[in-house]
């Protein structure tokens, strides 16, 4: 049985007809898949390139294709493209497949219509958060609070007549945006041993400068790296010596770059562009003292996981799955330029509690090994199959 999946990650594909990502989602990741079904046909945003810088990774490969979707970004390309892009979504899917929608999706609700009208099963991935996507603060959208209303009430909807769900957090999403059905907590980060550092790191001897690292996207602001500025910016202005890494890219990151100076952060900040994943993330985390991501929404950060599993004490905001990772004392409200300058200020002038926070974030990624969580993921797909393979059979 061929399973398809829909996702609102964005690809690329040279004239050679091959399919790259940059980050997530190459081709190892759908192997899991295979593990239960015999093909994988992804449905996703591609767009055409004449190449690909030599950090991509191919995404397609031996029993995993691409059903492009027409490309765009934002919600106003969308809507210029709407139909076509319903049409190729709707398209891709055909009555044997099995169906996971990974949510919340734009074009998971494209394929909804035609789902519904078949009586066709469907499972769900739940990823992403809506009602905190567009919380205020994190979009810069005249909409957002329609977005808000309507993405989070059609995420509810998914959810309670999907035949199966797996999330990415242990209890929050959940709690939401509730399945009746068979329901799993998995988080997809992918974590090999190679990724987790044998031993925490040992407690700072000496007065030195500290480097605060962020992993996120700027395509958006909603993994607030504009607040982290400022609270970073207000931490230099009491004394602090700090110098900020900001990894991630988007159409935001020349206004970022832009706050920071205006901030007085210019000899202090660098900027690196999205990496690749792998070792080349690991690199610049194994040279950080401090993570922050005081993000308005999350369903749980791969990338703080990835920080954790490298002895990083780490901060967060009090949104999604990040309770699930940190604890209390290591957590901010989301927005709150003030509480977080402050908790940096606590963790950076106290060596012992940051060496306290690497032990106790190295041992908590533990749980997220590949290895924990391979066979949850295999019963939530042979749950997806079965359901599927007795429609077709009633």
């Amino acid at each position: 049985m061929n399973v398809v999946v829909v996702l609102e990650h964005r690809f690329h594909s040279t004239p050679d007809g091959k399919v790259w990502t940059q980050t997530a989602f190459p081709y190892s990741f759908w192997q899991r898949y295979l593990e239960v079904f015999e093909s994988v046909r992804v449905v996703a945003r591609v767009r055409k390139v004449p190449s690909v810088p030599g950090d991509f990774r191919r995404a397609d490969g031996e029993n995993v294709s691409f059903a492009p979707v027409p490309y765009y970004v934002g919600s106003w390309q969308y809507l210029l493209k709407s139909r076509q892009v319903k049409h190729a979504v709707r398209n891709a899917v055909d009555t044997k497949d099995a169906v996971i929608l990974r949510v919340s999706s734009q074009l998971g609700a494209c394929l909804m219509p035609k789902l519904q009208k078949m009586g066709h099963p469907y499972a769900v991935e739940v990823v992403a958060d809506p009602y905190d996507v567009f919380a205020p603060g994190s979009i810069k959208h005249p909409l957002r609070p329609l977005f808000r209303w309507l993405f989070t009430r059609e995420l509810r909807h998914q959810c309670a007549i999907a035949c199966s769900a797996a999330y990415v957090t242990k209890k929050a999403l959940q709690q939401r945006y509730p399945c009746p059905q068979y329901s799993v907590g998995i988080s997809d980060v992918h974590l090999p041993d190679e990724a987790l550092v044998a031993t925490p790191r040992p407690q700072l001897q000496e007065p030195r400068s500290l480097n605060l690292i962020y992993v996120g996207t700027m395509a958006q602001l909603y993994k607030a790296p504009d607040i982290l500025i400022k609270a970073v910016a207000v931490c230099v202005r009491e004394g602090l010596n700090l110098k900020l890494t900001m990894v991630g890219d988007g159409q935001y990151r020349q206004e970022l770059k832009v706050l920071a100076a205006t901030e007085g952060l210019e000899k202090r900040s660098s900027f690196l562009g999205q990496l690749s994943s792998g070792d080349a993330v690991r690199n610049h985390l194994d040279l950080a003292d401090l993570f922050v991501l005081p993000s308005y929404q999350e369903g749980l950060p791969r990338a703080m996981v990835e920080a954790m599993a490298r002895g990083l004490p780490c901060i967060g905001s009090n949104v999604g799955g990040i309770p699930e990772l940190l604890a209390p004392e290591d957590i901010v409200p989301p927005g709150d330029v003030t509480a977080l300058a402050s908790k940096i200020q606590e963790v950076v002038t106290d060596p012992r509690r940051m060496a306290a926070m690497s032990a106790r974030n190295l041992e908590k990624a533990q749980e997220y090994r590949d290895e924990m969580l391979h066979q949850l993921r295999i019963d939530f797909y042979h749950d997806v199959r079965k359901k599927t393979e007795n429609w077709l059979n009633n």
